[in-house]
């Protein structure tokens, strides 16, 4: 169904999106303007510390919006239903714990020191060069694997608006011939890999050019197009449900589906260059009213002289009135045969019914239901949520009642409330604004934008589940495809470029302002304060375009072959972030007596309790992503309270600061602060 609303999509969606990547590219050669104007370096990296309020909301929001809230989030919501409400609830006051606590202050010191980055103020801090390397080592290892997850979020979103023009289709072709026979790029979808180096060509290159101002412009532009697109497909989604208490209904009927493979069958050898994509299938049954009904997942390339395809992801609905929406849309479709709807089926075996496809056949193999809620109805719209079944079969149950049992709600209320007040790249932010009313407007502004993205983003993507069965394998592309579906829908088809655009800039406001964080860090932190401190304008300058260029092409390289869902590694990055940094850079700026060995070995043992949680989950769960719950907690409460108490114990049992050192950033100076 969603390939054949993409197919009727006209144009005007991929022409209003291409004008704003315009935009983005204008607002960043104004920008490059302003790197000849002005020291390059605190321009470079912090807009000389001059953003307004607007300027200074928006980047902050829109940075905090990420890929993972336009991408990997509305793929939980699909798959998990309501209870993620709970999940992203502590984002409503994740300005006022962010912004609020923290913005002030480490503004203050940045100013007195002159700091640039992170590791900067940690290094002046404490007068400790190893400090300073280490924040440093540890902000490039996060925020590259962060990098990862918002390559895959661009090249999906980008992949979705134009996977339907001629001249991409041949484009992929071309690059598909090319990849064949290499091992690396065995699985790689041709599509996809060329929309991730549309995508990142595209980023890299802007961000390398205009610097921060650039990301800052073009974040103001992003945020608008963030909250405006949300603002229209929010209404679109909840009349094309039928309204809340429609939609509502049927979530609450609605039974997790199974989860399996099938070998498919192709009539014919395949052509170099073929793929399937999008495929449903039914396999009619004699004692039932109902077929039992099938999605192909993903998108299958074929190679010449293919007559199988093995281990092929399959979802089949279990809900009948799932099932009966789902039938009642493809006979709806032009060039649909009904009379397949009237044929017996061979066990095991099930018949394609999109149109055009008619031929191909799908032997099934094992199905298994979710580890929670499977049979069950009411999953969807309580708590703790379905849970899915884990990628080895093999694998002994959860021991976790469903996907967000309360201990886990809790975990991540303080992932989202407190863990961003640890995240260097919105420190940095907070290093940029004008002045404290410029800070106090804006986390009354920010609070207000999140309100306006994410209890939306909740119910549009539940409602998904409805208007697009069967994503579950495929979760990650939902965002897009609701965007294309409901415009057309509605009769609307190129207001999808607007809806599309919305994520793409949250993915693209990440990314650049990662970028920046650890082209900083390499090029401040690493080189010029510890290689070489007399380095030139001009050689900061080169030095910083190339690491821009080459962390962004290391970054797109491996986002080649990511993980499954984006939202696991934003978590993972996110939560380990938070566990290194937020209570040493917290006792830093506040704690006079907090001193070298205290903050830095709690840096550590926040790195390395979250760290084991992870290892642990590889060991017991077989994947790295799916950490070890202690004591039924997510692993950044287990760094938080290693790092703090680590801090609290070694700080008292070591020499306290010089007095010098103390006067220094806790006395009240002459100058009147931020």
């Amino acid at each position: 169904m969603s390939v054949f609303l993409l197919a009727q999509s006209n144009n005007a969606a991929l022409w209003t999106f291409f004008i704003y990547t315009v935009l983005v590219f204008v607002l960043a050669g104004f920008a490059n303007k302003l790197l000849s104007e002005r020291n390059f370096l605190s321009e470079y990296f912090l807009g000389s510390r001059g953003l307004g309020m607007w300027a200074f909301a928006l980047t902050f929001a829109a940075t905090s919006a990420s890929g993972g809230s336009f991408t990997g989030f509305p793929a939980k919501i699909y798959t998990h239903g309501w209870i993620l409400a709970l999940w992203i609830s502590s984002y409503m006051v994740y300005p006022i714990c962010t912004m609020g606590f923290m913005g002030k202050r480490i503004n203050q010191v940045a100013r007195k020191t002159g700091a640039i980055t992170v590791p900067d103020i940690l290094r002046d801090r404490f007068e400790s060069r190893s400090f300073g390397l280490l924040s440093m080592f540890l902000i490039v290892f996060f925020l590259s694997v962060n990098l990862i997850a918002q390559f895959k979020a661009g090249s999906l979103l980008l992949q979705t608006l134009v996977q339907d023009t001629e001249i991409f289709r041949s484009t992929a072709a071309s690059l598909g011939g090319v990849m064949q026979g290499v091992e690396f790029f065995d699985g790689v979808n041709p599509a996809y890999l060329t929309c991730l180096l549309l995508f990142g060509v595209a980023v890299i290159l802007y961000t390398t050019y205009g610097g921060f101002h650039a990301v800052v412009w073009t974040d103001v532009l992003q945020g608008i197009v963030m909250v405006v697109g949300v603002c229209i497909l929010l209404p679109l989604t909840i009349s094309q449900v039928g309204g809340m208490t429609a939609g509502s209904k049927s979530l609450a009927e609605m039974v997790p589906p199974r989860l399996g493979t099938a070998t498919l069958e192709l009539p014919a050898p395949a052509r170099s260059g073929d793929s399937l994509t999008d495929l449903w299938f039914v396999q009619t049954q004699e004692d039932e009213e109902l077929p039992r009904l099938f999605r192909m997942s993903g998108t299958v390339s074929l190679t010449e002289g293919d007559s199988t395809v093995e281990d092929v992801k399959f979802v089949e609905l279990i809900t009948p009135s799932e099932i009966e929406r789902q039938l009642d849309r493809m006979q709806s479709m032009e060039g649909f045969d009904s009379e397949i709807l009237n044929q017996a089926s061979t066990p095991d075996l099930a018949t394609c019914i999109s149109p055009g496809k008619e031929h191909l056949i799908a032997k099934l193999g094992e199905f298994r239901g979710y580890e929670h809620g499977a049979g069950e109805t009411g999953h969807y719209i309580s708590g703790p949520g379905p849970m899915q079944p884990p990628a080895d079969p093999t694998a002994e149950p959860a021991s976790d009642p469903g996907f967000l049992p309360l201990s886990m709600a809790i975990s991540f209320y303080f992932m989202w409330a407190i863990s961003g007040t640890g995240q260097p790249h919105y420190m940095v932010r907070l290093m940029s604004f004008k002045d404290a009313t410029t800070l106090r407007r804006a986390i009354m502004t920010v609070t207000v934008y999140f309100g306006l993205i994410y209890f939306p983003l909740v119910m549009i993507f539940c409602y998904s589940r409805i208007l697009l069965p069967g994503m579950e394998n495929e979760a990650d592309k939902i965002m897009p495809l609701m965007a294309v579906t409901v415009t057309e829908n509605a009769g609307a088809g190129w207001l999808a470029g607007i809806l599309v655009a919305a994520p793409f800039a949250a993915v693209m406001s990440t990314v650049d302002s990662i970028l920046l964080v650890i082209s900083s860090a390499v090029v401040r932190d690493f080189y010029q304060r510890n290689i070489n401190p007399d380095a030139s304008e001009k050689t900061i300058k080169r030095l910083s375009y190339w690491v821009t260029l080459l962390v962004g092409a290391f970054a797109m390289f491996y986002a080649i072959n990511p993980p499954k869902f984006l939202q696991d590694l934003v978590i993972y990055t996110g939560s380990g972030l938070a566990a290194c940094f937020l209570f040493p850079v917290v006792a830093a700026v506040y704690w006079p007596r907090s001193n070298l060995p205290g903050c830095i070995t709690g840096m550590l043992a926040g790195f390395g309790s979250h760290l084991l949680m992870h290892i642990l989950g590889s060991v017991f769960y077989g994947e790295f992503t799916r950490p070890y719950n202690l004591f039924g907690c997510s692993p950044i409460i287990v760094g938080f309270a290693a790092s703090l108490l680590t801090i609290l114990i070694v700080t008292p049992l070591t020499p306290a600061p010089s007095e010098e050192l103390v006067r220094r950033y806790f006395c009240k100076s002459q100058t009147k602060p931020a």
